[in-house]
């Protein structure tokens, strides 16, 4: 009996404890009492925990409060050590790799972006974003030593689980355990691997508060298309974790589907996507504009939303074909999902109002009720907040202290 009793006492110091550390991670900084009021506990179990916690290296007493207006002696502050640890979000995308450094409390102390060549194989993507860490570790004094958990995200079919990638069509040297295989070597802390739309969906709602809809889905709009949802405010992976790949829709054909694409592009990707709009602006274009996409050469779609974004016809032509087209895609899913707000991530965000306007246009004669339509306020770097949030929650999960390395 007294092996239960004691079992059952360290668990409930383990929730307490959790509990506190929760709530100071949401403040800069409380007293005791303050503390106690809000998680619900005595005095007395709130200090104990803290003194665990001040143990551990996770929070700290610090000076009186000498603002307070209450009678008697100042009451003492404790924080959240947030520099206590630090995590990492890292994306892949065939464009380039992007890191960002947080602290325990979520703020992040460095990023940076590299750009990759076309046709790069999976340990050249590897150096490059083990080069790009290094950086953004150096810049802040830490080394891999101070990092508790990293977090990736890529494109294609990802089995979180297993940490592989199942299927990456536009980066086949990337498929198998390659990533994560590497970055746990080089990093020394447990490393999670996720697809990036369902990473950028979690990022977006993290840091924008008025983004944490309980029903929305996000689309990723680039070269490939792939789309994150979220169901009564939790993110639907589907039965094999790759709900949302509408990229593979095929809504354009009447007869036996198209044969499978080159770059293995779905056939709504095929349609709607990035080589389709340089297709299409190739097409309207005049000389001088026909010449600046052929210069640009891999980043002939970022010359388009360039282009686009400055008013030129033949961009603006283009993105019209490809928004009459993507707005089939919002249908269905308006039909099936129902959700509250779609938001537009991903290359053709930097589009902005514009391109929402057209897609408004284009489902204006729909006969269902269509859902509110946003661009992505982080961009390019939803997939790194989706995952450095993804690796907070870790770290909380397992209590602080179960994911910290050794030497910590």
């Amino acid at each position: 009996m007294e092996q239960v009793v004691a079992a059952g006492t360290q668990f409930m110091r383990e929730v307490n404890a959790a509990a506190v550390l929760r709530k100071l991670r949401a403040e800069t900084s409380m007293s005791v009492s303050a503390l106690a009021k809000a998680v619900g506990l005595s005095r007395q179990a709130v200090t104990r925990s803290l003194n665990a916690l001040v143990a551990e290296g996770l929070v700290e007493f610090g000076p009186l409060d000498r603002d307070s207006t209450r009678a008697g002696r100042p009451a003492q502050l404790v924080r959240f050590r947030a520099e206590a640890g630090h995590v990492l979000g890292l994306s892949i995308s065939p464009q380039d790799v992007r890191v960002a450094l947080a602290d325990l409390a979520g703020t992040v102390t460095a990023s940076g972006a590299e750009q990759i060549g076309a046709g790069s194989g999976g340990d050249q993507v590897v150096e490059t974003l083990l080069s790009t860490v290094e950086r953004a570790l150096h810049a802040t004094g830490l080394t891999t030593g101070d990092l508790w958990f990293a977090s990736v995200g890529t494109p294609g079919i990802v089995d979180p689980a297993a940490g592989v990638i199942k299927l990456i069509p536009s980066m086949p040297g990337l498929a198998g355990d390659l990533l994560v295989r590497r970055l746990t070597e080089a990093l020394g802390c447990p490393v999670y691997l996720d697809n990036d739309v369902k990473l950028a969906t979690q990022g977006e709602r993290w840091r924008d508060a008025e983004r944490r809809e309980d029903s929305l889905v996000m689309i990723h709009w680039g070269e490939r298309v792939g789309a994150g949802i979220v169901l009564n405010g939790e993110l639907y992976r589907g039965a094999s974790n790759d709900a949302g790949d509408v990229g593979f829709l095929d809504l354009f054909t009447d007869g036996p589907s198209t044969p499978r694409h080159p770059r293995g592009l779905g056939p709504f990707e095929d349609r709607v996507g990035g080589a389709e709009i340089v297709r299409q602006a190739a097409r309207a274009a005049d000389g001088a504009f026909l010449a600046r996409i052929e210069a640009a050469g891999e980043h002939a779609l970022e010359a388009v939303l360039d282009a686009f974004v400055e008013g030129e016809p033949a961009a603006l032509e283009a993105i019209d074909v490809a928004a009459r087209r993507f707005a089939k895609g919002i249908t269905v899913i308006r039909a099936i999902l129902n959700p509250r707000l779609v938001v537009i991530g991903g290359p053709l965000a930097r589009c902005g109002e514009p391109l929402l306007a057209a897609l408004r246009r284009h489902l204006s004669g729909e006969p269902l009720d269509q859902p509110a339509l946003e661009v992505s306020t982080l961009q390019e770097d939803a997939v790194v907040h989706g995952a450095l949030l993804h690796s907070l929650d870790e770290i909380e999960r397992t209590g602080f202290g179960l994911v910290r390395p050794a030497s910590a």
